[in-house]
Parts: C-alpha cells; sequence; structure tokens
C-alpha cells in the first residue's frame, strides 16, 4: 500500500484546551459531509473511529497526525477528568455515581487513567488508524 492509498486526517491540537473542545475539533475533522455531529462521548468518539459516517469509511487505512499533543495531555488530563467525574456525580439519574465516584478515587490517589489515556486506549484498539504525534 502506497503513502497515497492512506488518508491523513489532522487534529489540530491548538484548537483544544478541555473535553468539550476536543469534540468540537473531532467533529471539525471527522464528521465533514455528515448531517450530525457528535456530542461529547467516549462512545461516540469510538463509533466514529470505526467508520461508517464522516469522514472514515469502514476499516480504511488511516494516519492521524495530532497537533500540540503534548499541550493536549494537559488539557485532557488530570485536573480536565476530574471534572469529567464530578459532572458525573451530578447527575445519579443519568450516570452511576458509584462507579464516577470510583473512578474520581483513584485519580486522586495518582492511579487512574486522565481523559486523555481513554482517547489513546480508544485509538489504539483501531489497528487501521496509526496515531502521529
Amino acid at each position: 500500500m502506497s503513502k497515497e492509498d492512506i488518508k491523513e486526517l489532522i487534529l489540530d491540537g491548538s484548537r483544544i484546551h478541555d473535553i468539550p473542545s476536543f469534540y468540537n475539533e473531532v467533529n471539525r475533522v471527522f464528521m465533514q459531509g455528515a448531517d450530525f455531529t457528535l456530542g461529547p462521548s467516549l462512545d461516540a468518539f469510538n463509533d466514529v473511529l470505526h467508520g461508517g459516517y464522516g469522514v472514515i469509511r469502514g476499516n480504511e487505512p488511516i494516519r492521524l497526525k495530532w497537533l500540540h499533543f503534548e499541550k493536549n495531555k494537559e488539557d485532557l488530563g488530570v485536573a480536565a477528568t476530574i471534572a469529567f467525574y464530578r459532572a458525573k456525580l451530578e447527575q445519579p439519574e443519568t450516570f452511576n455515581p458509584e462507579w464516577a465516584q470510583m473512578k474520581l478515587e483513584e485519580l486522586e490517589r495518582g492511579e487512574g487513567q486522565t481523559y486523555m489515556d481513554i482517547l489513546l486506549e480508544i485509538i489504539n484498539e483501531h489497528p487501521n488508524i496509526r496515531l502521529v504525534v
């Protein structure tokens, strides 16, 4: 397969400063031509990487270039992740508060995954996507 056969998508990390802005950038890059946008959901991010809507078509090879990655590791790091789980605790009718509390405590002990860690795990589950930072 030649380099020309690989679709390149570029996340511009200068546009990302928190979790909502990450999804704004995901929509800008991945949802071109779609008649809807993704909400701020890890499941939705995983789904868009599977392809079938937006710019990814099935298991086609993708080179995902992430600009300003190191900055975004901080933007989507411990503080953002703690805020993410605290927001879930405020909605016990929608989210499992015991799960969110457990994840929050893991982070506070320095043991839990950050939001960035989770995103990287999701990207790595897609063998057709090669992340370049």
